[in-house]
């Protein structure tokens, strides 16, 4: 399998993200052949997508979507506030912290069960359902969040 990807800026809203993600799924169906992956390319997609256009100060999003023979990773750009950054470092080193991904994304569903603005769940929905790691870097105030997993039997369908 030869690496594949697709990258796309834009300044999205919420209808965008649902048409990317059903992109991205039909896309890596027929790349990768592993109707599983492409589900959690997508989830990913989606996921990391709503989190970036929630959080944008300048409403101004990047995605790029990548397939290579050992790993598949999706990664985000966008500008946040302080505030956004920091609360994102927190959240992604706890999520690191944790052992048990499927335990954290429990405990984080009980924590923000009350919550007025959004879930917060997207990031450890990433990590127990897609079975993904998830990284970030940090640039003044650009943020890039990578979510990455290896693909089985190195991609062979």
């Amino acid at each position: 399998m030869q690496p594949s990807y697709f990258h796309v800026s834009f300044r999205p809203n919420i209808k965008l993200i649902s048409t990317v993600r059903r992109f991205t799924e039909a896309f890596y169906d027929e790349i990768i052949d592993d109707r599983e992956m492409s589900e959690r390319v997508a989830l990913a997609t989606h996921e990391l997508l709503e989190n970036a256009v929630a959080y944008a100060v300048d409403g101004e999003t990047s995605v790029r979507v990548e397939v290579h023979p050992e790993y598949l990773a999706v990664r985000t750009w966008n500008r946040a506030n302080p505030e956004r950054l920091a609360e994102l470092k927190e959240m992604i080193d706890a999520l690191h912290a944790s052992d048990d991904p499927d335990r954290y994304y429990q405990a984080m569903m009980e924590k923000t069960a009350f919550r007025n603005d959004g879930s917060g769940l997207g990031l450890a929905r990433i990590r127990a359902e897609a079975d993904m790691t998830i990284t970030y870097e940090l640039d003044a105030d650009q943020v890039c969040i990578e979510a990455k997993a290896p693909i089985p039997n190195g991609g062979t369908p």
